[in-house]
């Protein structure tokens, strides 16, 4: 075998030898290897998105968890929380995360568990009918700086944001035909800590969008649709996101993207942060690329709702898109723009509505008067209530009062006021003839509601009391109804609620240091079997925090009772600018650990969402206490009579 192998070889070697004459060989000179000098202390960072791939079985969680539907109904929110209850309480009931985060085991456990896959086919079929409905033809568009979604969408900073987030909302499950437009910002509004002291530490956190319930808008490419502006030197460029919320859409656009310099790319950065500039900019992109957005979308909206003067500047565009594709005057496009415009004003006093200097406007609007073939005097005057005053700077609510043929505030008190606010708006008329009007603000009450007074109500009233909410012989149901259910069912929302402040006062105190002995005595005071008032909002001097401390020797009385004891949640976040709302807090933290009254009243810091549902659900007395007329409308009192709380307020 060996020898036969051996001749084989020399025969292919003769052959190759043979084989080497008739070709021409090139001769290389071998240079080395040459290596690319690195910074060794610089690694090549690359992205990596890792997306669960859930069984087929169980596959509608995904989508689930990418429409806020389901944080208005409880089944499909108990899904969820059964999956994993430690990590859903982790993520903070982020169902994007958390199926990022699923192990396994866990994944391969629910998809066999027949139970689970019970309930899960249950709840799809409820979406699926709910999606199926047909919508109306006329669709209406809603702008606001500014929605409170859900505590894993942080693009909020209070009422204003969670009257807008309800209203989207509101109007899935009433069907109508709703699209919201805003923006995406990467820090969202402040986090609040509060130190030893009582001091408010303003903290910013970004958002991990891959964690967000967001989709990319993409167009008819494939590719990532944006929008843009031109503005003084460059161009303003902003990509597009989308919420699910039920049947309707939100949109959301996103400046911090590679086609902006560093300065635009923080434009999207945080509500209501920077200056005067950054606040403008925001509101351009909000108004003037919001309605080219709906163009894109090939959106023509029946009604533009304009939630608060942060939106005005959707009536100039729409102007300019009048005037340039349907060829109509101004006057002509005027008429369309106001007859199709309805302005919602949020705010009882001048000083709190956006205003810009004329030099501003010019700055980053240069050209824009010519489009609308006026003036640049002519255009500055929208946004005046005195055309002949040259001295008065542009102010976005009179923009939009003066583009919207409908106007109106927000309760019949604020309606009043603001009929006397834009008198000079209209001369040679009285306030009261004024054609503003009020729309009291609502809550959606699927959301607020607790799961056992929603049992109650469905028992006792109506098995679809949700579709029958404006009906007030329904309502009045509630006065048959035993005063020993309506009491166990409060007793347990304020155990719930007692359980839930013990554990995140434990964690905020031992985070800020807090003395043992602080600690100790402040989670022995809190109760569950005490009547317990709450006081949670934003911390403006005109709300009155400090108003029940007026008598301090009867409120001491009071809460320290023996047969009748008495405790205050307090809870809410000042504006990072406003250093009087920041001594209410110090004030009352500072009180709180007084021997009078440690474990009886307490402060929660970075009120949110999740903290607001607890309250108004377990407390027992919902204090309200603002200076008459400056609250235009108070809608936490709402959300707790819904859920058999007193509303104390004036």
């Amino acid at each position: 075998m060996i020898k036969h192998y051996v001749d084989a070889y020399n025969q292919a070697g003769e052959k190759a030898e043979e084989r080497k004459h008739d070709v021409d060989y090139k001769v290389y000179k071998y240079e080395g290897i040459k290596f690319e000098e690195l910074d060794s202390f610089k690694p090549s960072w690359k992205k990596v998105f890792i997306k669960p791939n859930l069984p087929k079985s169980i596959k509608f969680l995904e989508e689930l968890s990418k429409n806020l539907w389901w944080t208005w109904n409880k089944e499909a929110e108990a899904l969820f929380r059964f999956i994993d209850p430690e990590l859903w309480e982790e993520v903070e009931y982020n169902p994007v995360t958390m199926l990022e985060k699923l192990d396994i085991r866990v994944v391969n456990k629910i998809s066999k568990d027949n139970k689970f896959l019970e309930d899960l086919n249950l709840v799809e079929t409820r979406f699926r009918d709910y999606m199926s409905v047909d919508k109306p033809d006329d669709i209406i568009a809603y702008f606001s700086m500014e929605f409170g979604l859900h505590d894993t969408v942080k693009i909020f900073s209070g009422g204003l944001g969670i009257l807008a987030g309800d209203y989207m909302k509101e109007s899935s499950d009433s069907n109508f035909n709703m699209v919201g437009v805003g923006l995406l910002y990467r820090y969202g509004y402040f986090k609040q800590k509060i130190t030893l002291l009582g001091d408010q530490i303003s903290t910013l956190t970004p958002q991990r969008f891959t964690h967000l319930p967001i989709l990319p808008v993409k167009n008819d490419s494939g590719e990532r649709l944006k929008v843009h502006i031109s503005l003084p030197g460059r161009i303003l460029f902003a990509q597009v996101w989308r919420i699910n919320i039920g049947r309707n859409i939100l949109y959301l656009l996103d400046t911090d993207i590679e086609e902006n310099n560093v300065h635009d790319r923080k434009i999207t950065s945080q509500l209501y942060g920077g200056g005067l500039e950054m606040r403008l900019l925001q509101e351009i992109l909000l108004g003037i690329c919001g309605v080219r957005l709906l163009n894109e979308l090939n959106i023509e909206p029946a009604l533009v709702h304009i939630n608060e003067g942060h939106a005005a500047m959707t009536g100039i565009e729409r102007l300019r898109n009048y005037m340039e594709e349907k060829t109509l005057s101004y006057c002509e496009a005027k008429e369309m723009v106001r007859s199709s415009s309805l302005f919602t004003t949020h705010t009882p006093v001048p000083a709190g509505h956006d205003e810009f200097p004329e030099e501003m406007i010019r700055a980053f609007l240069p050209n824009y008067h010519e489009k609308l073939k006026l003036t640049w005097d002519q255009f500055i005057s929208l946004g005046r209530m005195n055309p002949r005053d040259k001295t008065s700077k542009f102010s976005m609510s009179i923009l939009a009062a003066n583009l919207s043929q409908e106007m109106n505030g927000v309760s019949k008190i604020h309606g009043e006021v603001s009929k006397n606010m834009f008198d000079d708006l209209f001369p040679g008329y009285f306030p009261q003839e004024s054609h503003i009007d009020y729309v009291t603000n609502g809550v959606h009450l699927p959301f607020w509601v607790g799961s056992h007074w929603s049992e109650l109500y469905k028992k006792f009233l109506d098995e679809k009391y949700f579709q029958k909410q404006l009906d007030k012989a329904l309502w009045a149901k509630i006065y048959e109804v035993d005063n020993k259910d309506i009491w166990e069912v409060r007793n347990f929302y304020r155990k719930k609620l007692i359980k839930y402040l013990k554990e995140r006062l434990e964690k905020e105190m031992i985070e800020r240091n807090e003395s043992p002995r602080i600690i100790f005595k402040m989670l022995e005071g809190l109760r569950e079997d005490v009547l317990t008032i709450g006081f949670a909002r934003r911390f403006a001097t005109y709300k009155r925090a400090l108003l029940i401390f007026k008598n301090i020797e009867r409120l001491k009385q009071i809460l320290n009772n023996p047969e009748m004891p008495v405790q205050i949640v307090f809870a809410g976040k000042a504006h990072p600018n406003d250093k009087a709302g920041q001594d209410l807090i110090k004030k009352i933290v500072e009180i709180s650990k007084s021997e009078d009254f440690i474990g009886k009243i307490f402060f929660v810091e970075n009120y949110d969402i999740t903290l607001a549902k607890y309250l108004v659900q377990g407390v027992d007395v919902w204090l309200n206490n603002p200076t008459r007329p400056l609250e235009a409308s108070g809608t936490s009192g709402e959300k707790a009579i819904l859920n058999g709380v007193l509303n104390l307020s004036v």
